[in-house]
């Protein structure tokens, strides 16, 4: 959710379901079973709502023995002309990112890479109006943040850190509206504090928004009361089924790298 560009966003990476995606990790809920079928039909309604709204998505390799590769927005952090390359905290991870610096590399960014001991999940970094906060205390550590910082200089960017205990990712939180109101469903936000302007949303997945461009705005189908809060303060809202992305931890930010100021 960067918007230091004014230009409207109209790429996106997306990545392809693993066929082991029922092997995903979770860390903060019990595992359940996964339809793998209906995973890719939700996948499909997911990149098909994103070309109803004028978007051009760019598809990353598979990584089929990956199980968690279709959550790709782990795997980079885009920020102007900058792509960073990140270093997941989670060991099974780590080869989601060879795919990502492909794509980015192809689009002429400027890459860079959080390098050990550092960790960093691209899920945890919440960027708006060029201040970038980073969620501490899961799959982030605080040399992957302080390099992220570092990468980010150049983009005149302001780097901060912010407590993580009670989610996976910062954007498993929290996320902004496109006027800058941080919305999240409190019961897992640690500190509210944080953000100058906070909106707390009646439902989990209500707190995950994803930006189309304008008022306009993605989110899970199964929120439709945070939907309507939304749309009542003026929002267009278009919402999309990822049922099975939700019992892996995953949200509507994780299945795509939203690119601004692209190079190419």
């Amino acid at each position: 959710m960067d918007t230091t560009e004014t230009t409207e966003v109209t790429k996106a990476l997306v990545r392809r379901p693993s066929p082991r995606l029922a092997e995903g990790l979770v860390t903060h809920i019990e595992r359940s079973a996964i339809d793998l079928e209906l995973a890719e039909r939700q996948w499909q309604g997911y990149v098909d709502a994103l070309h109803s709204q004028g978007w051009e998505t760019i598809e990353v390799e598979p990584a089929p023995d990956c199980p968690d590769s279709v959550f790709v927005e782990d795997a980079v952090v885009v920020y102007g002309r900058t792509a960073v390359i990140t270093r997941p905290g989670a060991d099974a991870r780590k080869p989601e990112t060879e795919g990502a610096e492909k794509a980015v590399a192809a689009l002429g960014y400027d890459i860079k890479r959080i390098e050990a001991p550092g960790t960093l999940d691209g899920g945890d970094v919440l960027k708006f109006g060029g201040t970038v906060w980073v969620g501490l205390g899961g799959r982030t550590n605080e040399e992957g943040v302080r390099q992220l910082r570092e990468h980010l200089a150049a983009e005149a960017a302001e780097t901060i850190g912010v407590p993580l205990t009670k989610v996976l990712h910062l954007k498993s939180a929290v996320t902004a509206l496109p006027d800058g109101t941080v919305v999240g469903y409190e019961p897992l936000v640690d500190d509210p504090g944080v953000w100058d302007s906070f909106l707390a949303v009646p439902e989990e997945s209500g707190a995950h928004v994803v930006l189309l461009g304008g008022n306009r705005i993605l989110m899970a189908a199964d929120a439709p009361r945070s939907a309507e809060l939304f749309r009542s303060r003026g929002y267009e809202v278009t919402t999309v089924d990822i049922s099975e992305y939700e019992k892996l931890e995953g949200c509507v930010t994780c299945l795509s790298v939203r690119l601004r100021g692209c190079p190419s």
